[in-house]
C-alpha cells in the first residue's frame, strides 16, 4: 500500500483503493457472484462480437437462392420468347438465357465472399471468447489464491 501513496506522489489515495489494500476490510471471495459476473461480462463482449455475424449468414444463405430465381425468370423468359417466335434460335433463346447466367453468377458472386468471411470471424470470434474464457479462469484462480494467502506487513 505504501508502494501506491509513494507512486501517486502526494500521498493521497482513494478511500476505496486504501480498503482493497488493507486484509482487514477485504470482503470474503464470494466465487459464485465472481463466476456470474464475469460471465456476463464475457457474454456481453461476445455479443458485441457476433453483432453483424447474422446479416453474413443471411447474405451466404439467401443470395444463392435470389440468383436461382433470376435463372428461373431468365428461362422463363426464352421459353416465352420460343413460343412467340415459334421457332428456337439463338436469337430468341440467348436474351433469356444470359439474363440467367447473369443473375446466377451475381448470387454466387455475393454468396461466396459472404460464407468465406462469416466463416472468418467466426472461427476468430470463437478464438478470441476461448482466450478471454482462459484468461478468467486464471485470474479468478489467483485472485482466489491470493485472498487466502496472508499478506506480509499489512
Amino acid at each position: 500500500m505504501d508502494r501506491v501513496v509513494t507512486a501517486s506522489g502526494d500521498g493521497a489515495v482513494s478511500p476505496s483503493l486504501a480498503a482493497a489494500g488493507s486484509k482487514e476490510s477485504a470482503p470474503a471471495f464470494d466465487h459464485q457472484y465472481m463466476d456470474k459476473t464475469v460471465s456476463y461480462l464475457v457474454q456481453n463482449q461476445v455479443s458485441h462480437l457476433e453483432a453483424y455475424l447474422p446479416v453474413l449468414a443471411t447474405t451466404g444463405n439467401i443470395t444463392p437462392f435470389i440468383g436461382l430465381l433470376g435463372t428461373v425468370l431468365g428461362i422463363i423468359d426464352s421459353f416465352r420468347e420460343i413460343g412467340m417466335q415459334g421457332t428456337a434460335s439463338i436469337a430468341a433463346v440467348a436474351p433469356g438465357v444470359s439474363e440467367a447466367l447473369v443473375a446466377t453468377a451475381a448470387g454466387l458472386f455475393t454468396a461466396i465472399p459472404a460464407v468465406i468471411f462469416y466463416n472468418y470471424y467466426l472461427t476468430r470470434i470463437r478464438k478470441t471468447v476461448f482466450r478471454i474464457e482462459s484468461f478468467t479462469v486464471e485470474a479468478m484462480r489467483s485472485l482466489q489464491t491470493r485472498l487466502k494467502q496472508p499478506q506480509a506487513g499489512v
